[in-house]
């Protein structure tokens, strides 16, 4: 199968979605529905699509679009208790005083990578701030995602220079997550330490692989690549394309593993850490498990019909038995930005052992629980 082209940066949909808070989680076609607000866990990818974006088009093309996700985080931020709030309302009022355990790792991600990449001082520094201030917080998570969110988002800022208590939380959260995987290191039928396979698995063994990198640790490096292989061969076709778990059912341990609806989420997880486990192993099946997720987005899956919308930079929001979803919300959306960046960064000359790329933390976390 061959690779399917790049296209350049489009921002027009992405743009449509952009509120005077942050960006609109929901779409009715491409029209973006207020009512239903924004979020932390979309904002917190639209941080990390701008700073991608920043290196196609220059900083000053994404500032006002960065700060003002920045500036969400900042209001969504309680300092008593070190938490983020997630939903917001369209008047800007919040619905909740404390997010789900996954916003608070999609916010300390975006926070990590953008006080380490961010070009301007002053975002950086506000990114800084926000992040120490949330770090605390980290203790306290005890979802699989929302802890492989929090330990990339220090895994990029121990890059940007922090260390002290953020590498603290690394060595924490690194040893929640190789004990989870431990537990089920002989399971050669199924390694996954849930009983049912969801949404964004491979944030997963991604972050294991961070993790065993950045502490020389060969258990955990083994232990990611090793669960990471094993979500490449359920989720490729014997015609060779990749169809990832659909989201209508799920895949319970045992039982019938759902077909659809398959999410835009599931093809970028899957980019990014195939596209970490290239750069750390250069072993070609990581390569071409990369091309196969990205091709999913343009038709080479299971219907045969492409959901991202190169022209606009817009993406349906998932894939049925007959179509692709008509709405265009702002994961989707997201979701095919961030993996167009990583397929052009992994394509550049040079690239084959990650010279100029963004670094494997420099990911987007899953879809919204």
């Amino acid at each position: 199968m061959a690779d399917r082209p790049l296209y350049p940066v489009s921002r027009r949909h992405l743009d449509r979605l952009q509120g005077p808070h942050g960006i609109w989680q929901h779409a009715a076609g491409t029209v973006p529905i207020e009512a239903f607000g924004s979020c932390t866990d979309d904002v917190a990818r639209a941080l990390l699509v701008d700073l991608l974006h920043r290196r196609e088009l220059g900083w000053p093309a994404v500032r006002a679009a960065a700060w003002r996700s920045l500036r969400f985080l900042g209001e969504a931020f309680d300092p008593a208790t070190a938490s983020f709030r997630n939903f917001r309302a369209a008047d800007g009022s919040w619905l909740e005083a404390v997010g789900s355990e996954d916003s608070q790792g999609r916010a300390l991600l975006a926070l990590g990578v953008a006080l380490a990449d961010a070009p301007e001082d002053a975002a950086a520094a506000q990114a800084r701030a926000l992040f120490l201030g949330a770090l605390p917080a980290t203790h306290r998570l005890k979802a699989l995602r929302a802890t492989a969110s929090a330990l990339l988002g220090c895994d990029a800022a121990l890059d940007g220079g922090l260390g002290g208590e953020t590498q603290r939380s690394f060595d924490e959260l690194a040893s929640r997550l190789q004990a989870a995987f431990t537990s089920v290191a002989r399971d050669r039928a199924w390694p996954w330490p849930e009983p049912v396979l969801t949404y964004e698995n491979a944030l997963l063994p991604r972050a294991l692989l961070a993790a065993g990198v950045r502490l020389g640790d060969d258990e955990l490096r083994a232990n990611g690549l090793r669960v990471l292989d094993w979500l490449i061969d359920v989720q490729t076709t014997p015609e060779g394309w990749f169809s990832p778990i659909g989201s209508s059912g799920w895949w319970p341990r045992g039982g019938v593993r759902s077909r659809f609806d398959q999410q835009p989420i599931e093809a970028t997880s899957m980019i990014l850490a195939a596209r970490a486990a290239f750069r750390v192993t250069g072993e070609e099946r990581y390569r071409r498990a990369v091309e196969l997720a990205y091709g999913w987005f343009l038709g080479d899956n299971d219907v045969g019909l492409a959901l991202a919308a190169p022209a606009t930079g817009g993406c349906h929001d998932g894939l049925t038995p007959r179509a692709a979803n008509a709405n265009q919300g702002a994961e989707s959306t997201l979701m095919w930005l961030i993996a167009l960046e990583h397929v052009r960064s992994m394509r550049a000359p040079g690239s084959a052992s990650g010279s100029g790329e963004p670094r494997p933390a420099l990911v987007l976390a899953g879809a919204r629980s």
